[in-house]
């Protein structure tokens, strides 16, 4: 009997301690990877949030889907604590997800070629060219609608694979990742200044966490102020700069 009372005791304390350490947990998701996350989590992302949260005393882990929609409908239906990395406004569609104020960053989407760095003023400047990107991205589907020759690829090996056989003049894509998969590639691919499109980024929680909110907010701001931010825009994305 008194063999039975001590597994008992020794469950109910170790269900205590798993709460405990759930709650000085906190796991938000993307659906992104390179540069942003790694795999060996040291990527822009995985710092900068694992130092947001850090501040506040908690140890945050990302994880990534290749689903950007089920990352999403995680994290509004709390099974994941938030997401990072994300536009301003999903709250209208994900009723249960709250938008920490302070952005990480600002996305460009940019052309790339491998000719030297051409200026392309707005959309309209791509009329004449043969367009390459990725099957699902809204920004550029939403603003090539007309375009008499664009090719929708189903990743972004695809995509490069074209401009490396010159089969497309440009290829459309977020800045910081193209910088990283050219360089993988080896290829010198050009980013067309100025960016098409500029959009800021931001982490979002799940009301269970509101009242971390404000407090994630301003330790990113602290960041940004010491100088922890610039330093690890340095160590990672500022190293793809062409």
């Amino acid at each position: 009997m008194r063999f039975k009372y001590l597994i008992l005791l020794s469950l109910l304390l170790g269900g205590f301690a798993g709460q405990v350490l759930a709650a000085d947990k906190i796991i938000l998701n993307t659906g992104i990877r390179d540069p942003f996350t790694t795999m060996a989590e040291d990527g822009f992302v995985d710092q900068i949030v694992k130092e947001a949260f850090r501040r506040v005393g908690l140890d945050a882990v990302i994880i990534v889907y290749q689903n950007s929609a089920k990352s999403l409908e995680n994290a509004n239906r709390g099974i994941d604590d938030g997401a990072a990395l994300r536009i301003k406004g999903l709250e209208r569609k994900f009723p249960n997800l709250i938008r920490v104020p302070e952005k990480m960053m600002d996305n460009d989407f940019l052309a790339y070629s491998l000719r030297e760095k051409e200026g392309l003023a707005d959309w309209a400047s791509l009329k004449q060219k043969r367009i390459a990107y990725i099957s699902g991205w809204q920004i550029f589907q939403n603003n090539l609608k007309d375009h008499p020759a664009t090719v929708r690829t189903k990743n972004a090996q695809q995509m490069f694979d074209l401009l490396a056989a010159g089969e497309v003049d440009l290829i459309l894509y977020e800045r910081w990742q193209g910088l990283w998969r050219a360089q993988q590639l080896g290829l010198r691919a050009m980013s067309a200044e100025p960016p098409l499109a500029k959009r800021e980024m931001f982490m979002y929680l799940n009301e269970k966490h509101r009242p971390l909110v404000s407090k994630v907010s301003n330790a990113l701001a602290s960041m940004k102020k010491d100088g922890t931010y610039e330093r690890i825009f340095n160590d990672t994305l500022g190293k793809l700069r062409n």
